[in-house]
C-alpha cells in the first residue's frame, strides 16, 4: 500500500519547504491541499505547483478548498493517508479577529475532524508558533500554556486556541504540535525569499523612517531559518515518536540574541553601505510602548504606503518586545539532537547584507505578502 502524506497550505512558504523534504528524502506520495476560493484561483496555483514539482508529479495529488468552508477537505481521499501536516493559516500579526477565528482557530477543528476519518493515520502534526504563549513571561515549556487571555494580537490568540482545541477535543488523534520561531532567512546563507515583520522593521531602520524602537534591550529574540524548522518537523514526523508531544522548534535562551544586541549588530552592518553612511542615520532609541504608539500613529497618518504597511506589521507585535521569555527546547533536542541551530550573530550579518545587496527585494522580486506576515 502506498503511503500518502497530506500537507495543507502546500503552496505557502513553509508548506513548500515540507514538500521538498518529503520529495527529496522519502519515496512517499503526497496529497497537497491549497487554499483557493474558486476554480480560476486554483488553476493559477496549480500551474505554478506543477511547474515547481514537474519531476515528481507522479507522486503528487492536488486538492483545494477554503478553511472558511464547512467541509474544506471533502474532495480529499482518506484512504492511505498515514500523516497530516497542517501548515495552512493566516500568519499576519495584524490579522483581523474574525479572519483569525475562521481560519486559524476553526480551521484546525475542520482538519482534525477530517483526520479522524482517515483509517490509516499514524501522525497528525500542527504547525504553531512559540508566541502562542501570548504575553506570558518566563519559561515557555513544551507543554500546554495558559496565557490567561493576554495576547499581543489575534494571530497569537488564534494559534493558542487552535492548540487548545487539538489537546482537549481531539485527544483520540495521534497529534503533535510544532511551535516555530520567527523565520528570518531561508537557510544559513542568509537568503530571504519572503518578507515578514523582521525584514519590514530593518527596512524602516535603513531608511531612517523610525526614530523610536519599542521594547527593552535585554529582551531575548528567537529567530531561525526556514530550512532548519522544516527539517526538524520532517524528522519528528517521520520518526513517529510518541503522540501528544509539543516541540518548541528554536534554540534556547542562552543562544538567543537580545533585542539590544540585534539592533546594534544591524546598524553595524548598515555602516558598510555608502548610501546609509551618507544619510547619517542614528540608531533608534528604545522607548516605552506608549511613546512608540504615539509616534506610530503620527507616521501612519502622514507617511506613504510602505511605512504604513511596515508599521502595521510591527505594532501588533510590539508588546512582545517587553516580555522576557525563556523558551525551553529540551523535548526537541531529546528527539532531534541534530537540530541545526545556526549562529544567530553570523546569520543576522548575512541576512542584513543580503537585504541591502538586493535592496529589500527590488533586485530579486521577493514575495512580501503585503509586508505583513508573521512567520514568513
Amino acid at each position: 500500500m502506498s503511503e500518502f502524506i497530506l500537507i495543507t497550505g502546500a503552496d505557502g512558504y513553509f508548506g513548500n519547504l515540507l514538500v521538498r523534504n518529503y520529495l527529496d528524502r522519502t519515496d512517499k506520495k503526497l496529497k497537497l491541499w491549497v487554499r483557493a476560493s474558486g476554480n480560476e484561483e486554483y488553476e493559477s496555483k496549480l500551474a505554478r505547483l506543477e511547474k515547481a514539482y514537474g519531476a515528481n508529479l507522479e507522486r503528487i495529488q492536488f486538492y483545494h478548498g477554503d478553511l472558511s468552508e464547512n467541509r474544506p477537505f471533502r474532495e480529499v481521499g482518506r484512504e492511505s493517508i498515514t500523516g497530516i501536516v497542517h501548515t495552512a493559516a493566516i500568519t499576519r500579526f495584524n490579522v483581523e479577529e474574525d479572519l483569525a477565528n475562521r481560519v486559524n482557530r476553526d480551521g484546525v477543528r475542520k482538519v482534525a475532524e477530517f483526520a479522524r476519518q482517515c483509517p490509516d493515520l499514524q501522525q497528525f502534526g500542527f504547525v504553531s508558533t512559540v508566541y502562542s504563549s501570548g504575553l506570558t513571561k518566563g519559561i515557555v515549556p513544551e507543554t500546554s500554556v495558559k496565557p490567561e487571555g493576554r495576547f499581543a494580537n489575534h494571530y497569537e490568540r488564534s494559534k493558542w486556541e487552535a492548540e487548545h482545541i487539538i489537546q482537549t477535543e481531539f485527544a483520540d488523534l495521534p497529534w503533535n504540535i510544532y511551535r516555530a520561531a520567527t523565520i528570518i532567512a531561508d537557510n544559513e546563507s542568509g537568503e530571504v525569499v519572503q518578507f515578514n515583520v523582521f525584514h519590514n522593521t530593518m527596512r524602516l531602520f535603513f531608511h531612517g523612517l523610525i526614530s523610536l524602537m519599542p521594547g527593552e534591550r535585554d529582551i531575548p529574540i528567537y529567530l531561525t531559518t526556514g530550512k532548519s524548522t522544516a527539517s526538524a518537523i520532517f524528522h519528528l514526523m517521520e520518526e513517529k515518536f510518541t503522540s501528544h508531544e509539543i516541540y518548541n522548534i528554536c534554540y534556547d535562551r542562552q543562544n538567543a540574541l537580545t533585542l539590544g544586541e540585534l539592533v546594534d549588530r544591524v546598524f553595524s552592518n548598515f555602516q558598510s553601505s555608502a548610501e546609509f553612511r551618507k544619510k547619517r542615520i542614528m540608531q533608534p532609541l528604545f522607548t516605552d510602548l506608549e511613546a512608540f504608539e504615539s509616534l506610530a500613529s503620527v507616521l501612519t497618518g502622514v507617511s506613504g504606503m510602505v511605512v504604513k504597511q511596515a508599521l502595521d506589521s510591527i505594532r501588533p507585535f510590539s508588546k512582545q518586545l517587553y516580555i522576557e521569555k525563556n523558551i525551553s527546547n529540551g523535548n526537541l533536542l531529546k528527539h532531534y539532537p541534530e537540530y541545526p541551530s545556526p549562529d544567530m550573530a553570523v546569520l543576522l550579518d548575512k541576512v542584513i547584507q543580503f537585504l541591502m545587496r538586493e535592496k529589500w527585494g527590488i533586485n530579486t522580486g521577493l514575495q512580501t505578502q503585503g509586508g505583513l506576515s508573521a512567520r514568513v
